[in-house]
Parts: structure tokens; C-alpha cells; sequence
């Protein structure tokens, strides 16, 4: 799902216009990178919660010659869904996407 199928989907189920969707969830969005960005944590209850974290510095291997290089401190940002996100998911199984098999590439044609 993209940022414009949501916007679709809110508008349908309150009946705005997607332009007054797009509008509110973009400042919701700001919002949300705004208050990361200051660190602070952000909970949504039933939905998760986002936090920055810092992930130390390390040392990496540059995979093609094997030299070790470091790897600078930095922050990120990581989510953990809440209670109600994590059972709604894991009683929904995902939809398995078959490929037609024109589509299937390297794959001989059946005898």
C-alpha cells in the first residue's frame, strides 16, 4: 500500500475529499518525523510505537577485498507494534501472489 492508497481509503470511508485526506496525513506524517527527529519516542496505542535508537559504531568488511573498515555511530529509527497489530497480523495469513507461468522466467514449458 503507497502513501496515495491510503489516502484513497480514508476518503472513501469518511467520505472527504482526497485532497482534505492527503492534506491531514501529510501534517500527521510531519508530526510524527518531527518528534523522531527531536528523539522522542511516539506511542500509538493498539498500533506501536516508534523510537530512535543509536546504533553503535563497528567495525564492517568490505566484501570484495576483505578489509576491515569502520563504521560510524548513527541513529535510527525502529518500530514495535503494539498488541492489537501483532494479533490482527498473525490471524490474518498473507496472500500468496502466484505468478502466471508465462511470467516464471527460466522455466521450461510443461510436457
Amino acid at each position: 500500500m503507497t502513501k496515495r492508497d491510503l489516502v484513497i481509503s480514508v476518503a472513501e470511508r469518511l467520505g472527504y475529499t482526497q485532497n482534505e485526506v492527503s492534506a491531514v496525513l501529510q501534517v500527521a506524517l510531519d508530526a510524527i518525523c518531527e518528534s523522531l527527529a527531536a528523539g522522542e519516542r511516539l506511542e500509538i496505542r493498539n498500533f506501536g510505537v516508534f523510537e530512535m535508537k543509536i546504533r553503535g559504531a563497528r567495525i564492517g568488511r568490505n566484501p570484495r577485498t576483505g578489509a576491515e573498515v569502520p563504521i560510524a555511530q548513527k541513529r535510527v529509527v525502529v518500530f514495535k507494534p503494539g498488541k492489537a497489530l501483532k494479533a490482527l497480523v498473525e490471524r490474518q495469513p498473507p496472500e500468496q501472489k502466484s505468478v502466471p507461468p508465462s511470467d516464471q522466467a527460466g522455466m521450461a514449458p510443461a510436457r
